[in-house]
C-alpha cells in the first residue's frame, strides 16, 4: 500500500461513522465526475497455501490476500489462533484451517 493510501486509510479511521459515509460520498462524486465508477468488492486473488506452512506464515499470506480488511480489527482473533497453536498444541494445519475461514467471513461481512 503506498503512502499516500496509508494516510487516506487512517483518516477515514479517525472520523465517525456518518463522517465516513460523507467521505465515501465525496470520493464516489469525484470518482463518477472523473468519469470513474466505483467498484465493487472484487473476489480476491487466493494465494496458494503452500503444503508444509507454518501459522504466521499463513497470517502473512492472508493479510496480503485480504488487504482491503482491517488487519487491526482482527488482531485479538489472529493471537487467539495464534495462542491454541504455540501454547495449546493444536496443529498448525487445524489453525490455518480456523484463519483461512475467519479471513473468508470478514470479507464476506465487508462485501454485504
Amino acid at each position: 500500500m503506498k503512502r499516500d493510501e496509508k494516510d487516506l486509510l487512517n483518516l477515514l479511521r479517525a472520523l465517525p461513522p456518518g463522517q465516513q459515509d460523507t467521505l465515501f460520498a465525496f470520493a464516489e462524486f469525484l470518482a463518477a465526475r472523473a468519469g470513474e465508477t466505483p467498484r465493487e468488492w472484487a473476489e480476491p486473488e487466493p494465494i496458494p497455501r503452500p503444503v508444509e506452512e507454518k501459522v504466521v506464515h499463513a497470517i502473512k499470506r492472508l493479510r496480503a490476500t485480504y488487504p482491503m480488511l482491517d488487519h487491526s480489527k482482527m488482531l485479538y482473533e489472529v493471537s487467539e489462533c495464534m495462542t491454541r497453536h504455540v501454547v495449546q498444541g493444536k496443529p498448525a494445519v487445524e489453525v490455518i484451517d480456523e484463519l483461512e475461514e475467519m479471513f473468508r467471513s470478514r470479507f464476506e461481512s465487508l462485501k454485504n
